[in-house]
């Protein structure tokens, strides 16, 4: 009887931590899109944000290195969407120290910062971006030590349009 205990508790224990690890792997799945992208609600109207985000950026000493209007794009290919601006954003002393790397310059995809500005049906205007402190934690070193810097930064820019 004591071995079949014995077998009984090593069968149980090994199923319990199959469950757990497929619960766990099934969370983090679910949530990673929500970990991996920041949008918080804009506390002005969209074209007023818009207008203060590069008015911000620029006192800030980042530059605009382009600008995707997502609804004049595709109104040309026949597409009615709400409002949606795309901006990139460059921080020469962030992304010199990346670029000027060999090994470093894989991470130049992720380069320059994206931040979008958009209206949602609910007639709100929202802000979001890539959570890069976390998706430079991968990365270490250099890397994750620049664009937490650089994440920052953006984050002190965005405060001042973000609702509280």
């Amino acid at each position: 009887m004591n071995k079949w205990l014995n077998k009984q508790t090593v069968t149980t224990s090994i199923v319990a931590l199959l469950v757990g690890v497929l619960l766990t792997g099934g969370l983090l799945f679910l949530s990673a899109p929500k970990m991996m992208m920041m949008e918080d609600e804009g506390a002005y109207g969209f074209e007023e944000t818009v207008e203060r985000f590069e008015e911000e950026v620029v006192a800030a000493n980042w530059k605009l290195a382009g600008l995707h209007d997502m609804q004049e794009v595709l109104a040309g290919f026949g597409h009615d969407v709400l409002q949606v601006k795309v901006y990139e954003l460059c921080s020469s002393k962030y992304s010199a120290v990346i670029l000027a790397e060999d090994d470093e310059r894989i991470v130049s995809p992720l380069m320059p910062c994206r931040v979008a500005i958009y209206e949602k049906s609910d007639g709100k205007t929202y802000i979001t971006r890539m959570n890069s402190r976390l998706m430079a934690m991968p990365f270490g070193g250099m890397i994750n030590d620049v664009m937490k810097q650089a994440a920052g930064e953006t984050e002190v820019i965005l405060a001042k349009i973000i609702k509280e």
